[in-house]
């Protein structure tokens, strides 16, 4: 018998591999992949094609502290800048089987007001 952590793991699993099975990034419009722990959020831009990562940007990173989310907010717009400076404007967003709410929206909208586009 499996307790509820495992269950909720297995469920966010089969959601992320349903979500990889269309997205995928390119050098024009990489992924924008978030991976969300129990206590950090960490952000990737990847292009598939080439299976290279131009930019990474998590909250241990951040040197401030504050609630989850305001780090989440400070890690999208890190990122943000991090891709604008390599050259990149739109992005396809990977939620990592996560639902899109609380942190994972923060570091979504946080991202999109500092200039990328998805």
């Amino acid at each position: 018998m499996t307790n509820i952590h495992s269950q909720k793991r297995i469920q966010r699993v089969r959601r992320h591999a349903r979500v990889r099975a269309v997205v995928t990034g390119t050098s024009d419009r990489p992924r924008l992949s978030v991976f969300r722990s129990s206590s950090h959020i960490y952000a990737q831009l990847i292009d598939d094609a080439t299976g290279h990562t131009l930019a990474t940007a998590s909250s241990r990173d951040i040197k401030s502290k504050g609630l989850k989310r305001e780090l989440s907010t400070q890690v999208g717009t890190a990122i943000a800048e991090k891709g604008k400076g390599k050259g990149v404007t739109t992005v396809v967003f990977d939620r990592g089987g996560n639902r899109y709410q609380g942190r994972v929206k923060a570091l979504a909208e946080a991202a999109r007001a500092a200039g990328l586009e998805f």
